[in-house]
């Protein structure tokens, strides 16, 4: 009766909610500290290098501020990573395994200042003569293997309307083809002639824009097919993309292609460090990863890239440079080598 004298007792107030975490919005650029920024302003106007897409949160402090997960990078990071004094492209890979949209591609543009360039991959179903189960296992041939048509509607054709002047190179990346076809390489290349001369000119949108042939089958340089790839190449007003992976010859061994197109533009995807093989990929990824430090350096590609730069950006001609993870390590740290290099290179096209 005491207890109820004068009703029931309040009940006790509910603790305190611990303060809210503040959520962070977009993502947020690494600070670029004064001797990255005069690197960056030595570096030739007509030099772009960048790395194979940006989506990696082991760049925390090379390009990131902070820790965000690989989803939130990929939807929000480009504009920060675009920030970096010396990305000036990237490499848009997603675009092999599904066609980008016009939308997709705007969307990319709207991201990044008016001096940046993109470095496209054509999708696989115009550039891989088979057709790959998930395993990536070729399991029967593609009927839409370098069809003109095909590769201008779902590849330049929603490049350039998406990305307009932004466009740097589109990227017709061949995969490894069956050995049926390496034995006819004629007509594989007759019907890449068809391709290239079928797609609208890019200048008109783009001026920096070119057409780019990238393999993964060594015998595309093996004499005299060369010669004929070349004069496909000059024909078509397209460059080959020099392309630094353990399946391909190394770099010195492709330059002659190169000269053999020049004058013109100079494009280069370095994918992987030849000390993992031709197949290799996966043992890179699991001993690089997160990808936040230098772990092989090849010097010897360094070297030659910074030569080759040099001369083709002392010339008047513009390089896109991409460089994957896999290729030392950590992509970012891979470029402001490269950077380094070049900032006390002086330009010789002889080299």
């Amino acid at each position: 009766m005491q207890d109820n004298l004068f009703g029931d007792s309040p009940a006790p107030p509910p603790p305190a909610a611990p303060p809210a975490r503040k959520q962070r919005t977009g993502v947020g650029a690494a600070p670029p500290d004064a001797a990255l920024q005069a690197l960056a302003s030595a570096m030739p106007p007509r030099l772009r290098l960048g790395t194979s897409s940006w989506t990696y949160p082991g760049w925390v402090g090379l390009v990131w501020d902070g820790d965000y997960p690989d989803a939130q990078l990929s939807k929000e990071g480009l504009a920060a990573y675009a920030q970096h004094p010396l990305m000036r492209t990237v490499s848009l890979d997603r675009g092999f395994y599904r066609p980008l949209t016009e939308g997709q591609y705007a969307r990319y543009a709207a991201q990044v200042p008016d001096d940046f360039r993109f470095v496209v991959k054509a999708p696989s179903h115009v550039t891989d003569a088979l057709v790959r189960g998930e395993d990536g296992r070729g399991r029967q041939p593609n009927p839409a293997f370098l069809d003109p048509a095909l590769a201008t509607q779902d590849f330049v054709a929603p490049a350039l309307a998406g990305l307009g002047h932004k466009v740097g190179a589109l990227v017709f990346q061949l995969s490894p083809m069956p050995r049926h076809l390496l034995h006819n390489l004629p007509l594989v290349l007759q019907r890449l002639r068809k391709l290239l001369l079928a797609q609208p000119p890019l200048s008109p949108i783009a001026p920096d824009g070119v057409l780019a042939v990238e393999v993964r089958d060594p015998e595309w340089l093996d004499e005299p097919f060369v010669h004929e790839l070349a004069a496909v190449l000059r024909e078509a007003g397209a460059t080959w993309c020099l392309c630094l992976h353990a399946k391909m010859p190394r770099l010195e061994k492709q330059l002659p292609l190169l000269r053999a197109l020049w004058p013109g533009p100079m494009v280069c995807r370095w994918n992987l460090n030849p000390l993992h093989g031709a197949y290799g990929y996966e043992d890179a990824r699991k001993e690089y990863s997160p990808y936040d430090r230098i772990h092989d350096v090849d010097d010897e590609t360094r070297a030659l890239l910074v030569r080759t730069i040099a001369g083709v950006t002392g010339a008047g001609q513009n390089a896109f440079v991409t460089i994957s993870n896999k290729a030392e390590g950590c992509a970012p740290l891979s470029v402001r080598a490269l950077a380094e290099g070049l900032a006390c290179k002086r330009p010789s096209i002889s080299s």
